[in-house]
């Protein structure tokens, strides 16, 4: 699957627990992921944007048989294109041609020094890519942060876009007006540059995963925590501060009732997902991340939308049961 990932795991798997040997070295790769492989052939988009050139990595997956529609797949926080590789396989597998980007500050794309990140932005530079493509009405699927990101696209652009499908999307609800403290870019970026294997290993297994770590989960550990400890780490620590405060300074939820798109959510139940939870007052955290509420009020919320409940899985429902969220998804996007 993933060439460069695959070695690193094999190792530590074929370690005993009690094993003397020395701590292994952390995985390092390039600024733009270079390094690690992705599963589909890796292109490039270059546009400019905000008086600077920049490079949107993208995959365009073709089926074999089309059915002339097209699906593009908005990745997470802590994503990539290459994390929806099953997704991508079962949609090409059922007629889909299927486009998986980067957006600007993630992965393989560009991480520029100075960006104004907002989901405006990054909805003007997907549409801008879909326009390169000659994609004019995709069903747009969003996961986590790429699922505020498909919010903004459809309210943005809502003749382009066929169907909406929001996968765990962040954003359900605004943790500022909670009760969230204001949490300085300063404070988001110190706290990006301590990013580790074991320090993402823990919060997925708590948050993405419903407590239950699998060892086919590595190799995204191993891209994440390669991209934070290569030789562009500040850069991808500064990008990535950015982007936390854009999520936290930007709630879509008070926008929902304005989405005039079909919309499907798929939502796993044990999701406990919210930004800064572990920054806000004690007696605030357990009250924040309730996917269960949360995807019953969005439902409510957004005209005739559809709601399907995964209530075994957490965050990352795609990657807990890939067979069981592929069959939900095609026969959602079928379902139109």
């Amino acid at each position: 699957m993933l060439r460069t990932a695959l070695p690193v795991l094999l190792l530590a798997l074929a370690l005993p627990a009690h094993s003397t040997a020395e701590p292994m070295p952390q995985p390092a790769f390039g600024p733009e992921l270079e390094g690690f492989d992705y599963p589909f052939p890796v292109q490039r988009f270059t546009f400019p944007s905000q008086r600077q050139a920049l490079q949107m990595a993208y995959l365009d997956v073709p089926a074999g048989t089309p059915n002339g529609r097209t699906a593009v797949l908005l990745h997470g926080k802590n994503f990539c294109a290459a994390t929806w590789e099953s997704q991508i396989r079962a949609l090409n597998a059922a007629g889909y041609r299927v486009i998986a980007p980067d957006q600007i500050g993630f992965c393989k794309s560009s991480k520029p020094a100075a960006y104004q990140f907002s989901f405006r932005q990054l909805a003007e530079n997907t549409h801008a890519l879909l326009d390169k493509l000659g994609v004019e009405r995709p069903i747009l699927v969003g996961h986590s942060t790429g699922g505020m990101l498909a919010a903004h696209y459809a309210l943005l652009y809502p003749k382009a876009v066929e169907q909406l499908v929001l996968v765990n999307p962040v954003g359900l609800e605004d943790w500022s007006a909670k009760g969230l403290p204001p949490i300085s870019l300063a404070q988001w970026y110190q706290r990006e540059l301590k990013t580790s294997a074991e320090s993402i290993r823990a919060y997925e297994t708590a948050t993405y995963y419903a407590g239950r770590w699998e060892p086919r989960y590595e190799p995204w550990v191993t891209m994440l925590a390669g991209l934070n400890n290569g030789p562009g780490k500040e850069a991808v620590a500064w990008d990535s501060a950015l982007v936390y405060d854009m999520i936290v300074t930007e709630p879509v939820v008070y926008r929902f009732p304005q989405i005039a798109v079909p919309t499907l959510l798929l939502i796993g139940q044990k999701d406990n997902t919210a930004i800064g939870k572990d920054l806000a007052p004690a007696e605030l955290r357990p009250k924040l991340g309730n996917y269960p509420e949360l995807g019953n009020e969005a439902a409510k919320a957004i005209p005739g939308a559809r709601l399907v409940e995964f209530p075994e899985l957490g965050h990352a429902p795609q990657m807990s049961d890939p067979e069981g969220f592929n069959r939900a998804l095609i026969e959602g996007v079928a379902a139109r």
